[in-house]
């Protein structure tokens, strides 16, 4: 949407994501992310940390199914959103503002650690990422290319040729 505040925020879960649902059956997942910057210290020598800033976010639908079975409690992650100013008043009377961000992508941080990622089964239906026409891999390569053992190569990898970059197809069991 045009005019939304998108901010891309590194930092650690503080807790689990929680899973939970509306009144509707819709689900989403809320949790923490705590961002702290650090800065050297020339004259002492070391690294300081400054004052954390500990930001709510929240992921809707599949998509926050995929985090509550992905993320847990302390690991660094990359995430993308839309900043919401939310007011209100505490039980107090008081005025109050909290920020949240409406995630549209995240993921571990791979600076510190290593990640195996498998593909989700869609649920979904209707041209989206698990729908694909007779004979299709989700990619529009020919479904043969899916028995490619290397996900990253091309269909002419596959077929003893060289190596290629991105775009041979993925079955639901392969990681990429």
């Amino acid at each position: 949407m045009a005019g939304e505040t998108q901010i891309t925020v590194v930092g650690n879960l503080t807790a689990d994501p929680e899973l939970r649902f509306t009144n509707n059956g819709v689900p989403f997942a809320s949790f923490t992310i705590a961002s702290t910057p650090r800065t050297f210290d020339r004259q002492a020598n070391e690294w300081k940390d400054g004052d954390a800033l500990f930001l709510r976010a929240t992921v809707w639908r599949e998509f926050a199914e995929h985090v509550a079975n992905s993320l847990t409690k302390g690991m660094r992650v990359v995430a993308r959103g839309n900043l919401r100013q939310r007011s209100y008043q505490d039980k107090d009377g008081n005025s109050r503002t909290s920020y949240e961000l409406d995630i549209d992508e995240i993921g571990p941080s791979l600076r510190y650690a290593t990640a195996q990622v498998t593909r989700a089964q869609s649920r979904g239906q209707g041209g989206g990422f698990g729908a694909q026409p007779t004979g299709q891999s989700d990619w529009g390569q020919p479904a043969a290319a899916q028995a490619n053992d290397n996900p990253w190569g091309s269909p002419a990898a596959a077929a003893g040729g060289s190596q290629g970059g991105f775009g041979s197809g993925f079955d639901d069991e392969q990681p990429f």
